[in-house]
Order: structure tokens, then sequence, then C-alpha cells
């Protein structure tokens, strides 16, 4: 039988409870043992799909085409394993299902309640990942603070785990925040009692404590954190800001996180953590050779968690290329035809990045454009292929008029449709070409190249296409479809042929990016970046172009 720990948080959120589950998941993992993590997210959405940016970050999609918090993306990135549906759950979800159960009477007559009706709907969410035996330990990160209204049902629910498995069978972690106040020169631990008292009023008493901090926690701290909150104070972990999230799984191992909750839930066969290709990864990010600046083009640059898995995959191929990837944001919202030299023109590569509706378009196309003409490294996901599918249309084939039905309804020249699947939809949640699909690749093109490989499968959270009645113009110019759907056609992948890198791809390549396996475009992108400014510095320094020759 599976094995269950659960992290919670308290007094502010925000504190890295994902990154904390992730590393403990890490550090599992690496000792031998098979590990999965899952997110119950509070909010009523029945998914992140129909949410802002602003509001949630990006909206990760697995392979099996949920549309999930941008939590599950760390949880791939530091396992190496997919996530599906079964792993993030809310509370709009829970409700739906009872909901459904009740009009189909499958509660006979009896009032719905949220105990216990919706307590053992999230208790049965969360034991799930654990029934066909394919996982040693399922960690469950539980969204929002301890003393939210929206967490109480889940909270009340893992007290009831608590009572109904066996003791070693689980173990609570507990996520708070011990701060630094620099007026009086100390760290205050009575935000953190104060959490953990609510917690205990639940019901729910917390095995191990991880204080996030900025100072180092001293022994007296430590002992204090453990008397108060009830704890040993071996259980009372610090967590102090990293450099970086991939530094956080050494951190809980010096601290022991992962050999306490082994000892709770009495698990004695494991073995010496492998971490070898964790720790060779780490010194390529932390001493790198060379260094690129890449220009970010987006609509939500504001919220740094919008682009979460675009800028994680940039660290993976950045550190494969043993090179720093300074990401610039420019906002296309903001980018004219008088100033887009200025934005651009100190970039050594460019990435227009997804996103809906019309706002900031025509500055992206802008962007598109002054990386066609300029040799720039271009790389184009999802919208960013649409734009320079657009711009491509509107300044070499002479269609002036070109655009996107999503844009301009009316537009003359759809380069740029909405799919035949998605006309007669109307529903907004959950209804796009989502998940994993197939795509084949025309061999001797760049993506041949860059995937080494006629076929693969990527990631996709689309509603609108390429027009194929316009494919022959475009081949014929010089942007080939180079990647395609082997079922319905649907272009996947557009590139130039007179191009040092020019590649724009419908689907979400970033989603796939892993410490262990880096996305292939983006590393293929970020070394087409080093050769452009080694291209730039050779020119710059007629001594270094020598020598380059």
């Amino acid at each position: 039988m599976a094995k269950y720990v659960f992290v919670t948080g308290g007094v502010t959120s925000s504190l890295g409870k994902g990154i904390i589950a992730a590393s403990l998941a890490k550090l599992l993992q690496a000792r031998g043992l098979t590990v999965t993590i899952q997110k119950f997210d509070p909010y009523i959405n029945v998914d992140p799909g129909t949410l802002n940016p602003y509001e949630h970050g990006e909206c990760f999609v697995t392979d099996d085409g949920a549309e999930t918090d941008l939590d599950l993306g760390h949880y791939e990135r530091f396992l190496n394993i997919p996530t599906s549906q079964a792993n993030n759950v809310t509370t709009g979800r829970i409700y739906q299902t009872v909901i459904n159960k009740e009009r189909q009477g499958a509660y006979l007559g009896k009032t719905v309640q949220v105990v216990p009706h919706i307590t053992d709907e999230i208790k049965r969410r969360m034991l799930m990942l654990g029934q066909d035996g394919k996982f040693d330990i399922i960690i469950t990160e539980l969204g929002g603070t301890v003393g939210d209204i929206e967490s109480l049902p889940f909270i009340e629910a893992v007290r009831q785990l608590q009572w109904e498995l066996p003791e070693e069978d689980t173990v609570v972690v507990h996520l708070t925040l011990i701060p630094y106040l620099k007026a009086a020169k100390e760290l205050k631990t009575k935000p953190t009692q104060h959490s953990v008292r609510m917690l205990s009023q639940e019901g729910v008493h917390p095995d191990i404590i991880v204080c996030r901090t900025e100072e180092s926690l001293s022994p007296e701290i430590r002992k204090k954190v453990a008397l108060f909150c009830n704890v040993k104070p071996e259980a009372v972990i610090e967590a102090a800001d990293a450099p970086t999230i991939y530094e956080v799984p050494l951190a809980m191992m010096r601290e022991k996180l992962d050999l306490i909750c082994l000892r709770k839930m009495n698990i004695t066969q494991y073995k010496e953590p492998e971490l070898s290709k964790w720790k060779e990864f780490l010194d390529k990010l932390k001493y790198p050779k060379s260094k690129v600046t890449i220009g970010l083009i987006g609509k939500y640059i504001e919220l740094q968690d919008a682009y979460k898995s675009i800028l994680e995959a940039f660290v993976h191929a950045g550190a494969m290329n043993e090179c720093k990837v300074q990401v610039v944001n420019v906002h296309s919202e903001f980018i004219t035809e008088e100033n887009v030299s200025e934005k651009l023109g100190n970039l050594d590569g460019l990435l227009v990045a997804p996103g809906f509706g019309l706002r900031g378009i025509e500055g992206k196309i802008l962007a598109v454009k002054y990386a066609r003409e300029k040799g720039l490294p271009f790389f184009g996901i999802c919208l960013g292929m649409q734009m320079a599918v657009i711009e491509f249309a509107r300044n070499v084939l002479g269609i002036k008029d070109a655009h996107s039905t999503e844009m301009d309804p009316h537009t003359v020249n759809p380069v740029i449709d909405l799919m035949e699947a998605q006309k007669k939809i109307t529903a907004k949640g959950g209804t796009m070409r989502l998940g994993a699909y197939p795509c084949q690749i025309t061999e001797g093109s760049l993506a041949h190249t860059i995937y080494e490989n006629s076929l693969i499968s990527e990631r996709h959270r689309h509603r609108w296409e390429f027009n194929n009645d316009y494919l022959p113009r475009y081949e014929a110019a010089g942007m080939i479809a180079s990647g395609k759907n082997p079922e319905s056609g649907l272009v996947e992948i557009v590139e130039l042929n007179n191009h040092p890198f020019f590649v724009g791809v419908q689907y979400h390549p970033e989603l796939k990016s892993t410490v262990e396996a880096p996305q292939p475009v983006f590393v293929h992108f970020i070394k087409a970046a080093k050769a452009f400014t080694e291209k730039k510095e050779a020119i710059k320094n007629p001594l270094l172009q020598s020598e380059m020759i």
C-alpha cells in the first residue's frame, strides 16, 4: 500500500510549498522509491483553463489534456515523469462531482453536506493515485494557507485520513514563515507558532515543520519552534532562500527532510540518494562559460509566473549549452516601428510567447519582422508561431490584410483560422485542443536536426491553426511546414530556409522540458543565440574574427 505525505502552508502564500513538495519527492525518488505529487487547489474554478494569467500564472497542460496548476510543472521538471488529470484537483471539480452524483440520485435522498460528502470525495481523490500499487509514496500539496475558509474541507479530509489510515502511512509537513525583522535584528517565531496552533485546532498536527527564512536558524530558534509547536527539534527544517529552486533538494537533503519522513513512515528499505546528474546540471548552471541575452516578447510580463515553464526551459537549455541565459522581458504592447530597433537591437535571440486576444499583437508582428530581416535567432510558440505566419504573409507574400480570425473575424485573408472542430463549441472551459498529439517531421529540415526523429509528440493548447489553403504560397516563398499532424494535416512547425534559426511551433514545447531532459528546440535555440553573439563579437573584434576563420 502507498504511503501519503501532506504538505500544508501557513502565514502567507507563495512560500514555495510546490518546491518543497517537489524537492522531497526528488530525494525520495533518488533513494529508489516510486513517487508522485498531486496538487489540491481551493478555488472553485473547475480548472485554471479560463483564468487570466495575471490571476493564476501559466496554465500547465498534461499529456492527457488536463489544464492544471503551474506547480505540476515543477513536479515534472524535478521528477522527470509526466503528471495527469489525477494530479490536480480543485474545489470546483470536487463540488461538480458531488452535485452530479446528487442529481443522479446517488445519495438516496440524503442531505448532501460538506461532511461527509465533500470530504469523502476529497479523500477519494487523495487516495486515487495510490490504489494501483504504482507508487510507494504519494505527496499531496494543499493549496492556500491554513485558516483560509476555502481550505477547511481539505484540512478536515487530511484529519480524517490520519484517523482512518495506520499511523505510519501518513506524514504532515507544514511549511511556514519565520520572518526576520531588520529593526530588531531578530527572527520571529510567533507567526509559525500561530500557524501550527491554527492547524492543530482543525485536528491536524504537523510531524515536520519547514521554516522559510532569510536568515539561518540558530539551535535556540529550532528548539523554541520545536517546544511551542510540539515536534522534535530535528523535525524543524530550515528552508533558507536559495539562488535557484534547483538547489532546494540538496538543501533539504542536508536538513535530512527525506530521512525524517522515511523514519516516520517506517520505511527501512532505501539506498543512498543518486543525484549525480542533478549535481552536474547545477555545476553547469552555476559556472557557465558564455552568456546570451534573449528577448521574451509577451503580453503578461508583469507576472513572471505567466511564462514559468518557458523561463525554466531556458534554465535547462542554458545549462545544457553551459551558457547563462539572461531573459529580457519586452512588452509587445509597447513595440512600435519607431522603437523596435532600440528595444531589440541588443538581443542575441527572440522568443515570441503564447497568449490570447488582440492586445499587443502588432508589437509581436513587428518583433518577428525585425528578427526575420536581421537574421536574429527567432523562436515562436503557439500564438508566437501564428504571428510569424501573419508577418510573412504581409511582408513577404504581399498579403497586406492577412490576419487571424481570432483578432479579426471578418478578415478577407485568414492565414490563421479557427480549427474546424472548434467552430461549433461555445463553452470555454476545457474545450481547446489540449494534450499530447503526434507530429510528423520532414527529413532534412531544421526541425529534424533538432529532434533527431521523424515522429514526435508534444502538448497543445489552442483553438486557431495555420490555414492550409495558403500553404503552397508560403512554401514557394521559403517558409516551409516542416512538421504536421499525421492525421489532420495541421501544421505544427514552420521554419525559414534562408535564416540562421527561425522556428515557429503550434504546440508548447516548454511544458516537457525537465532538468534531465531539456527540450530540444530550446537547446538548439540557445545554441543558435550563442553563435549569433559570437558572430557579433567577431565583427566588433577583427582579431577574434581571424581566430574564428
